[in-house]
């Protein structure tokens, strides 16, 4: 049995070909079979029709023909979780019984806490909710932050829904700040499992961005990230601008390369150290390609018109991030068409880490913003649903290295209306 998303729209249409009138002539035939290979994209990606029998204007003996070759595939939910901002958590589980996740992060316009200058002489930063979130994450308490007014993620509310979706069973990559690097690697996703993601979250809510920086190194699954992107972009099917799928890579050079060569997607880089001494003690893959090689391949990397590469730098306390390394940041990262995302570590047991202060996250940001580089803070999303990188997946027991969080216990949920409530682990 073929599983329907891991056929581009040629794969299918060639699939299809044998059943075409071949009497007319191979050319005549593969448009037939084209045709039929658009009709059914139509149906399943945007019409969301998951039986073949209900795809009526295909014929009885294609139909047949397709339920006895061809599965739709379904993601299992084994449990999924929304939080009070209306991040929205999904624990999947796979034929194997093995388990991945996916995120829904909703945006509203007037959402943003940091934000970038208005021009290049006088940055702007709007930190007031950010430091409370900072110091309310300090004294234990989950979330913090602005409450949905409206959790539906079908809402007008929401201007932007991104997927932040897995690419592999656990990681390889074994960055020693994150959970799903203790978790190892499982194995690799298949398209199909990749695709599905994307097929299951938009059934539920208009999704207009995807991001793949959950589970996995993208690109040490690159054959069948790839496979998956040209699926996602596809015009008959998901439809998505190759401005809104964005691929976030450890560094993996070689395949940076071949990835500008194969698909047109936003780059991101999990930069994470300002030299190669610090990015190396906490980024096993800098050892093979170094700060220099990594930046060769950005600078290097297809960039259409007004487009950037992102550089994600996590914040550890003490150890990247002072106005050294912001120095070293900007000096790294000049002449690329980039923008900085700063990421305040989010704090686990299976990390020996601290997120920084407030005060230290905001000088780093304003160093970089002073010399006209565009530099945002992500706020912490999610954080009462356990929505960073495998913390669902550990704490329920579906992971390597779950009893790292043996110790977990809920904690107090507060809201930007100062109300409490606790957070369930059932």
């Amino acid at each position: 049995m073929i599983y329907f998303q891991s056929l581009t729209q040629s794969d299918l249409a060639e699939l299809l070909l044998p059943l075409s009138d071949e009497h007319r002539g191979p050319e005549r035939a593969m448009k037939q079979a084209r045709y039929r290979a658009k009709m059914i994209y139509h149906w399943v990606y945007q019409r969301f029709v998951t039986e073949w029998d209900e795809m009526s204007d295909l014929s009885k003996s294609t139909r047949e023909w397709l339920k006895a070759n061809v599965q739709i595939f379904r993601l299992e939910d084994r449990m999924n979780r929304q939080a009070l901002d209306g991040t929205h958590k999904f624990l999947w589980e796979l034929p194997d019984q093995k388990t991945i996740e996916s995120v829904i992060i909703p945006a509203a316009l007037q959402e943003k806490d940091i934000i970038e200058p208005e021009d290049k002489t006088a940055p702007r930063v709007n930190g007031s909710q950010v430091a409370r979130n900072a110091e309310l994450y300090r004294q234990g308490k989950r979330f913090s932050g602005r409450l949905a007014p409206d959790k539906d993620l079908t809402s007008d509310h929401w201007t932007r829904l991104t997927a932040c979706i897995s690419s592999q069973v656990g990681c390889a990559m074994a960055c020693k700040f994150c959970l799903t690097g203790v978790q190892g690697l499982d194995r690799h996703l298949q398209t199909h499992e990749i695709v599905t993601q994307v097929y299951e979250l938009r059934r539920l809510a208009p999704i207009t961005n995807i991001v793949f920086m959950g589970m996995g190194e993208p690109l040490h699954n690159f054959d069948n990230v790839v496979k998956a992107c040209k699926i996602m972009l596809d015009g008959d099917g998901l439809n998505f601008s190759k401005r809104k799928v964005t691929i976030s890579t450890s560094g993996l050079v070689p395949a940076i390369i071949e990835l500008g060569k194969q698909v047109d997607v936003s780059l991101a880089i999990s930069l994470n150290g300002s030299n190669d001494e610090q990015r190396s003690a906490i980024m096993p893959v800098n050892k093979k390609w170094n700060i220099e090689s990594l930046m060769k391949a950005c600078r290097e990397y297809p960039l259409g018109s007004h487009r950037r590469i992102t550089f994600e730098y996590v914040m550890l306390k003490d150890f990247n991030d002072s106005l050294e390394d912001a120095a070293r940041v900007a000096q790294l990262t000049r002449g690329i068409p980039s923008k900085i995302n700063l990421i305040p570590f989010n704090e686990h047991p299976a990390a020996p880490y601290k997120r920084p202060t407030d005060e230290t996250v905001r000088k780093f940001q304003e160093y970089l913003m002073d010399r006209h580089i565009v530099a945002t803070v992500r706020i912490s999303r999610g954080r009462d649903i356990l929505a960073a990188c495998g913390q669902l997946r550990s704490i329920f027991g579906t992971a390597r290295g779950s009893d790292k969080h043996k110790d977990w216990k809920p904690l107090t949920v507060v809201a930007s209306d100062e109300s409490t409530a606790d957070v369930s682990t059932a």
